[in-house]
C-alpha cells in the first residue's frame, strides 16, 4: 500500500493497487476505504472488462491510488490462472503503474506473473520467513528470470543477530530495498487508514519513497 502510494507521488501518474489475496486481503483497511466491488467481481466478469467497467470496480482512495480490493465474500472454487493473467494484462494497458499484492502460497496467482515488470520478494530477519522466501525467490527466478526478481527486507533491525549480509546470502542475491522497523508509526497509520508516506517524515516513509523512485526510474527528490 505504501509502495503504491509512494509510486503515485513520485511519478504523478495514475496508479492502481490490485489485492490478489482474493478473499483475505486487507489493503482496503490500510487505505481507509470500503469498496463495493472486488477483484473477484473482475475475475468472474473477465469477458466484460473494458475501461468503463474497470472504473466502476475500482475504489478511489485519498492516497490518490485506485484500489481493486480483495473480496468480503468467500471464494468459491479455484481461480483460473488464465483469468488472473487476463486481468493483470488488462490493468497494465489501463494504468501506467500497477502494484500487485500476491499471496506467496497462491500458485495460481504466481503462475500469472508473466506480465509483471518487476517481482519483489519481501522477507524479514526471522529464520522461518527467510527459508520460505528463499524458496519462493528461487522458483520465481526460474520462471520470471533473475533480472526481474528483486529482494526486500521488511522491518529491518540493524541490531538483529541475522544481519543484512546474512539475509542476502540466504535469499541468494543482493537486497534491493530495505525498510526499517517502525512499529508505532506503522500501527498509527493503519489505525488512521492512511499510508504512512502521506503524513510522515520518518525513515520508514523515506525508505518507501526511495524504493518507489528506484522501481520507477525516477530521480531522487530535491534535497534527498
Amino acid at each position: 500500500v505504501n509502495l503504491a502510494t509512494a509510486l503515485h507521488r513520485a511519478t504523478g501518474e495514475p496508479t492502481v493497487f490490485v489485492d490478489l489475496h482474493m478473499a483475505q486481503g486487507d489493503a482496503s483497511v490500510f487505505f481507509g476505504v470500503e469498496p463495493r466491488f472486488s477483484v473477484l467481481d473482475a475475475l468472474e466478469n473477465i469477458h466484460r472488462l473494458d475501461q468503463t467497467y474497470m472504473k466502476g470496480l475500482v475504489t478511489p482512495t485519498k492516497a490518490g491510488v485506485d484500489l481493486l480490493s480483495a473480496a468480503n465474500r468467500p471464494q468459491l472454487g479455484a481461480i483460473d490462472a488464465l483469468r488472473v493473467r487476463a486481468l493483470i494484462e488488462f490493468v497494465t494497458t489501463t494504468y501506467p503503474w500497477v502494484v500487485l499484492d500476491c499471496a506467496r502460497s497462491d500458485g495460481t496467482v504466481l503462475e500469472a506473473l508473466d506480465a509483471a515488470t518487476t517481482v519483489v520478494v519481501v522477507a524479514n530477519q526471522e529464520l522461518a520467513t527467510l527459508r520460505s522466501a528463499s524458496r519462493l525467490a528461487a522458483a520465481l527466478r526460474l520462471r520470471c528470470g533473475t533480472h526481474r526478481v528483486k529482494l526486500a527486507i521488511n522491518r529491518f533491525d540493524s541490531e538483529s543477530e541475522i544481519g543484512h549480509k546474512d539475509v542476502a546470502r540466504v535469499m541468494g542475491g543482493p537486497i534491493a530495498h530495505s525498510f526499517p522497523s517502525d512499529y508505532r508509526g506503522a500501527v498509527a497509520a493503519l489505525n488512521r487508514g492512511e499510508p504512512i508516506v502521506l503524513q510522515n517524515d520518518s525513515r520508514l516513509a523515506a525508505a518507501f519513497d526511495e524504493a518507489a523512485r528506484n522501481l520507477a526510474g525516477v530521480a531522487p527528490a530535491s534535497g534527498a
